[in-house]
């Protein structure tokens, strides 16, 4: 790990130095700290300020007291995943920006398909759509996919588009033909999905081939006979929601993916109660203090079972911690 590891939580590299100091040197002054870390008066002063704002130390007749670092990192990760997230919504909001843009552009530039639908035979395109597509997915990914396998070429371009998706909590949900799970690497390929989080259920014969993004943009082939001829894109939302009713439909009727393959069998965890309960309450709520109150315990307590967690397993944060959790069939 880097010397500043701090720098992903929004810390620079003087007030790491200022609070990893006064960590080795609990209670120490402030008179002389410029000083050792080779910093001028000003500089230091205003890192430790805002040390202090961020609530890492505690300054008290010029002695120097930090928070403990479960503590620290612990929010600093929230306050970093709340600007992230305050960051996200605003990209998402894009509107304005669309329609600010179109009306520099000529409108020969602006005009779209009519009807929301967009005819692409070419096949290059309709690859380089998907990708797009599943690149800028925010929220869920739901096909319907009527192949009896997968070529190692497919998976192997399938494969870091899907994860990415998945790696941001986007939901994918896949319908297969029961066909598929007689190829083995299709099968793996499945099971590697499945233990990163996607739901995939398995339909005895089905022919219709879905791709829906984010419940606002449906692909579907020209033919449905001859995928080669191409696709039509729509985000007509009439259209768009009755491909999204026939999805569910099939989904329906499917068969969970899980229980019809030899999936393997959960590694026996190491966890005691308490700790079993703070994995399954990490998974499931948003906030320390709810986790902390469900399961009656003190926030410092229950923190101390995240950071226990987070160490067994080997993450790097919380996100990471419910993957591996999950792929060992522990929650």
């Amino acid at each position: 790990m880097s010397r500043y590891a701090m720098a992903s939580l929004g810390l620079s590299s003087l007030e790491e130095d200022i609070y990893r100091h006064f960590l080795r040197h609990p209670g120490t002054s402030v008179d002389d700290l410029h000083v050792r870390l080779r910093s001028d008066r000003v500089t230091a002063d205003q890192a430790l300020a805002r040390l202090s704002e961020l609530r890492l130390v505690r300054t008290t007749g010029g002695t120097v007291t930090v928070t403990e670092p479960d503590l620290v990192v612990s929010r600093l990760a929230e306050d970093q995943m709340e600007q992230l997230h305050q960051a996200m919504r605003k990209l998402t909001h894009t509107r304005p920006i669309l329609e600010s843009l179109r009306r520099e552009a000529p409108p020969a530039a602006t005009a779209g398909p009519a009807l929301g639908i967009e005819r692409m035979e070419d096949l290059a395109l309709v690859r380089n759509r998907i990708d797009d597509l599943s690149f800028f997915a925010r929220q869920e990914v739901m096909s319907a996919e009527p192949y009896d396998a997968l070529s190692p070429e497919n998976i192997a371009h399938a494969r870091p588009l899907d994860l990415r998706c998945l790696r941001r909590g986007v939901v994918i949900r896949n319908l297969v033909r029961r066909a598929a799970l007689d190829d083995p690497p299709t099968r793996d390929y499945l099971r590697e999905l499945t233990a990163h989080g996607a739901r995939i259920r398995v339909a005895d014969d089905f022919s219709e081939l879905i791709l829906i993004y984010d419940r606002h943009t449906a692909l579907v082939p020209v033919d449905p006979h001859d995928t080669a001829r191409g696709a039509l894109c729509a985000r007509e939302d009439g259209l768009v929601g009755n491909i999204i009713t026939l999805f569910e439909r099939l989904w329906d009727a499917a068969h969970d993916f899980g229980a019809l393959v030899n999936t393997k069998k959960p590694e026996p965890h190491p966890l005691t109660p308490a700790q079993l309960e703070a994995l399954r309450s990490m998974c499931t709520v948003s906030k320390d203090e709810t986790g902390a109150r469900e399961m009656g315990i003190s926030l410092r307590t229950y923190r101390r079972h995240i950071s226990d967690l987070l160490q067994l397993l080997g993450a790097d944060n919380r996100a990471h911690a419910a993957l591996l959790a999950r792929e060992r069939g522990w929650i």
